[in-house]
Formats: structure tokens, sequence, C-alpha cells
């Protein structure tokens, strides 16, 4: 398969989204009662316009003992497929990462991304200190996106408000904005030109599954890959923030901020 294939498909993916929901669901709940750690899988919906029509899905690959002892730091691949034909659009690989924190200043986190073998780019984790911070390259390591929750008192505390008011419980939103990687100011409200949002759980999924629900708004001017890389970063941020507190309560309880 040549590049002019993949780059046909990832424009039919994302050439006309403005926006995408990602949801997560998990296969096989009844492992989850008897202590199976189940693989994670995601459908991609358009949901531009309010379109929600699904196009893709996409299965975690990764190693059964890993999941059941590592949690959310495990060492998982995974294909984004589309949903008619099965094609690959995508790949996604996340190397065994340690868990977040409060604060980081070594160990960072990484999730590569590729299209038929080709480099897109990636999204790493940067130092921090109570606010987790990550940058999204391209194909090239050239830095493209920061991505952030946002932030009050000088960019040190996450803004439990910037979605409006947030009851504190599961079913709140939180928010990673997206900020070109040329901008200075990304703090205490400045304008972001995208967003990852984790969306409420309905009670059925909560009782059932761990399973979790991101909106992805996408840069104006984001071309195809810039967005395929958006669209993988909400993968990366649920394994990196809310596999963990999932799992086994550990890692950093992001969520609970808001």
């Amino acid at each position: 398969m040549n590049a002019n294939v993949m780059s046909d498909r990832l424009e039919a993916a994302f050439a006309d989204k403005k926006e995408l929901t990602i949801r997560q669901t998990r296969r096989g709940w009844l492992q989850e009662l008897i202590g199976c750690e189940a693989l994670d899988e995601f459908k991609w919906f358009d949901k531009t316009d309010d379109n929600n029509v699904q196009f893709a899905s996409s299965l975690e690959e990764s190693d059964c003992l890993c999941r059941i002892c590592l949690g959310g730091c495990h060492e998982f691949s995974m294909d984004v497929k589309e949903l008619d034909s099965g094609d690959v659009i995508m790949s996604m690989h996340r190397p065994f990462g340690c868990p977040a924190g409060a604060c980081k200043c070594c160990c960072y986190s990484t999730m590569s991304m590729s299209a038929n073998g080709r480099a897109l780019g990636s999204i790493e984790e940067q130092c921090y200190v109570c606010v987790p911070r990550m940058v999204i390259k391209g194909a090239n390591g050239e830095d493209i996106y920061k991505v952030h929750s946002p932030t009050c008192c000088g960019g040190i505390c996450v803004n439990c408000c910037a979605e409006g008011k947030n009851c504190g419980a599961v079913c709140c939103k939180v928010p990673f904005h997206v900020f070109p990687a040329s901008q200075q100011d990304t703090d205490n409200g400045a304008p972001n030109a995208g967003k990852i949002l984790k969306v409420p759980k309905s009670l059925r999924t909560e009782l059932f599954t761990d399973a979790e629900a991101y909106d992805v708004t996408f840069p104006e001017d984001a071309t195809v890959e810039q967005k395929a890389l958006l669209a993988g970063s909400s993968i990366y941020i649920n394994a990196n923030f809310f596999e963990q507190e999932t799992d086994n309560g550990g890692g950093l309880d992001l969520a609970g901020a808001f």
C-alpha cells in the first residue's frame, strides 16, 4: 500500500470533520466482575453539525498479564479501522509509562502515531507541577500543539469552573485545551484553538464498566494529519490519567479536581 492510499484514508476520515466523539466500550463486562481486566475498545463518531455518525472503531492490543499487573501504565498498541471496510486509518503505540502524579520532572510518558507505517507524530508529557502539560509533535519532531487543562491562580491550579458548574463527581466534564505551539500565554483563560473534553458518564456505563467518552474539537486550520494526532491524543489522555484512576485508585485523580 502506498503513501497516496494512506493519505486518501486520512482525508476520508478527517478532512470534513470539525468535531469527533470517541466513546470507550469495555468488551466483556462480565470479565470486570470476576477481576479480569478487559481490552479497551473505542467507537469513533463524527460530531460535526450534531451528526453523531460512527465512522471508525479501535481495539487495544496488549498483554493480559500486563493489563492486570500494571493497570493504566501498561504498554499497548491500537489500530483505528474504517467501520465498513475494516481498513486501518491510523495506528497508535504507547510504551510502558510511569504513572501520572501531582508533579512530574522526569520519566515522561509518550504515545506515537502512524499511518501505514509512516510516522504522523506523537504526544509527550512535559515537566509540570499540579497541572499536567503535554506537547503534540509532528512527524519530524516539531512542536505543533500544547495541551493542558484550563488553569487559574497564575497557571498553578486547574480551573474547575472552565466548563461551567461541576459537581465534583464522575458526571463532571474534564477539559484539556489545545493551543498552537507558538502561543506563549496559555494559562488563566487564554484563548484556545481546540479542545479534548472528557464528558459525563451515564449511570448504566458507570455501573457495568469504566467506559469513558471524549469530545474532540479541532482547530479551524488543522490539517488531516493534525486532526488525527489530536483524536489519537484523547486515547493517550484516557490511558495516562483515567485508566490509572479507575484501575487501582492510583495515579493522578485529575477528575477529582473538577
